[in-house]
């Protein structure tokens, strides 16, 4: 049997079918149409045929009226399809949906209007809309107060110390170099061999390991160590390495503090600036009377930036002098004060005879950078320290303050004891390069371990009176690899800058760190610069916190007492403690 390929109409008077269009078969083969149902252009087309919904009994009827195909009223259906062709456009001309607002608050008011039956595919494209805003909103939550402050800082803002340079530039300073914090990332350099003790001055006590034991439960107040002198005394004005210098013992001079602040200014953020002299071929690095560096800088690299007023008690000034004063007084608590003392080659070569100096020793020691370069650094360590195994060991003791808990988000007193890992990781965030200078400098003092206490205020509102609430001991090469210090990068910094310096003539310099931008500047100035420059000190402690004696002779007393102490001087601290400089030429 052949394929029947159906009626097919004539048209005589011209091309394609006639006027009058015969009726198509049907699919039984009869005379009727083949019937079809009404529909959009644009619908999506669904199951062509669902005999699962043609249920025996009236039901059936009813459920026909429904259906997507509706097999009945052909001639209605004809109609409905010519004017869903009329209505048809190729381009869709509705305007576009409104993009709702992100937000918990569109969810919950969006949730009802949504379709109420959907796909897996759709469920799940919804899911992960829903989690990419959140984390949207918790990332624009967490970071909104630090780009309102940004953008005040970069427009000029409210004034503060942080964004100005610490010391005064001058028009005819000239700038020799400019370099990045992203260059000082690449640096590496090993140096070649041990560092070598030249002289080791001053005499340390023991440490005290009943303080290993002290727990927020168990907490010491810290007291004041009024007779007790400390000295800040810069390169130059070091009589010992005057003499290494004129020996002719090493090219390059400095001290723990100053290659500290070279070794991490990566993580700084504040300002600083170092004094550098060309003398000849030796280079020496100072620091400025009253410079940064005295000081202990408190939450520099924190999100939140500090109030700025000196009059505040949580101000960056205020914190940093009683940062720097609590630091200096934990020193010389845990320490057994008993007569007696670890001596040394040489006595402390600050303090005057009669004069009780602070518990420290000085270790001149000697690295070795290339075949014609030698540095000579003098590095302190605070205390002694004898193991299990009988053998002496050097200790620097260091002190973390807390002022405000609600500041932190951590408080101590809760935290120390079940979540000291958490107490640690929110010091290293807020608190990294001074953690960082503190490991540098035990690590450049060849300390065998490092104390770190908690220092906390007895009140928020209390910024004289603390509690010393744990005492923590490290090794100092296995916290540098904690907090991801590498001493080759720290080399590195410290052998670049003194390759640049040693290409510049004699004179003097200042290497600058930016206080808005992450680099540093080197300018050179002229030679009498910072000898006479005016620093401001903080008022003695007599002075701040207590008010005027009603008892006249006391009150003179105390005059007296302090016109004698300029006199000589020395100038006491608001902790009591006292700072003496050595007031001899410059090289």
């Amino acid at each position: 049997m052949g394929f029947d390929v159906g009626f097919v109409p004539y048209n005589p008077d011209g091309w394609g079918p006639p006027e009058a269009a015969a009726a198509p078969l049907s699919l039984g083969g009869g005379s009727s149409s083949v019937p079809f149902a009404p529909f959009s252009r644009s619908d999506k087309l669904g199951r062509i045929a669902d005999w699962t919904r043609n249920p025996p009994g009236p039901a059936a009827f009813a459920a026909a009226r429904d259906a997507v195909f509706d097999f009945a009223g052909l001639d209605d259906s004809i109609g409905l399809a010519s004017a869903d062709d009329s209505s048809f456009r190729l381009v869709d001309g509705k305007p576009p949906p409104r993009h709702p607002r992100f937000g918990p608050r569109w969810r919950f008011q969006q949730r009802p209007q949504l379709p109420q039956r959907r796909d897996e595919e759709v469920e799940a494209r919804r899911r992960e809309a829903e989690k990419e805003r959140a984390r949207r909103d918790r990332h624009w939550q967490q970071n909104r107060r630090t780009h309102q402050w940004h953008h005040q800082f970069n427009r000029g803002g409210p004034s503060s110390s942080s964004a100005k340079p610490s010391v005064d530039i001058q028009p005819e300073w000239s700038v020799k170099e400019q370099i990045p914090f992203s260059s000082f990332s690449k640096l590496s350099f090993a140096v070649a061999d041990q560092p070598e003790d030249l002289l080791v001055c001053g005499a340390v006590e023991f440490y005290d390991r009943t303080y290993d034991r002290v727990t927020p439960r168990s907490e010491r107040r810290l007291e004041r160590f009024k007779s007790r002198n400390f000295f800040k005394v810069t390169t130059t004005d070091d009589p010992v390495i005057r003499r290494l210098a004129e020996n002719d013992t090493a090219t390059v001079f400095a001290t723990d503090t100053i290659l500290a602040a070279l070794m991490c200014a990566p993580r700084s953020v504040q300002s600083w600036d170092i004094v550098i002299q060309r003398v000849g071929n030796k280079l020496f690095f100072d620091k400025r009377d009253g410079s940064q560096l005295d000081l202990l800088t408190v939450n520099e690299t924190a999100q939140e930036p500090l109030p700025e007023a000196k009059e505040d008690i949580n101000s960056a000034h205020s914190l940093a002098v009683e940062a720097t004063y609590v630091n200096q007084n934990f020193s010389q608590q845990v320490l057994l004060r008993n007569g007696e003392k670890v001596t040394f080659d040489e006595p402390n070569p600050f303090a005057t005879e009669g004069e009780e100096a602070a518990s420290v020793a000085y270790r001149y020691r000697r690295w070795k950078l290339d075949d014609e370069t030698s540095l000579v650094a003098r590095c302190e360590v605070h205390a002694v320290n004898i193991d299990p195994r009988g053998e002496r060991q050097f200790l620097t003791l260091n002190a973390l303050n807390e002022f405000d808990p609600k500041v932190t988000g951590v408080d101590w007193r809760k935290k120390l004891e079940t979540q000291r890992g958490a107490v640690l990781a929110t010091e290293l965030k807020n608190n990294a390069n001074k953690l960082a200078r503190w490991t540098a400098q035990a690590l450049l003092a060849g300390a065998d371990m490092m104390k770190l206490g908690y220092v906390s205020r007895l009140h928020p509102r209390d910024h004289y009176n603390h509690s010393i609430l744990s005492v923590i001991g490290y090794k100092p090469r296995d916290f540098a690899a904690q907090i991801n210090l590498n001493t080759a990068n720290m080399w590195g910094i410290v052998k670049s800058i003194v390759d640049v310096c040693m290409k510049l003539g004699e004179g003097k310099y200042v290497l600058v760190k930016d206080p808005v931008k992450p680099q540093v500047r080197l300018y050179e100035v002229p030679n009498d610069a910072f000898e006479n420059d005016y620093v401001e000190e903080p008022l003695p402690e007599e002075e701040q916190v207590r008010p005027f004696s009603e008892d006249v002779d006391a009150t003179a007393q105390e005059m007296d007492a302090a016109a004698e102490a300029e006199a000589t001087g020395t100038t006491a601290g608001p902790e009591g403690d006292a700072e003496k400089s050595t007031d001899v030429a410059a090289v």
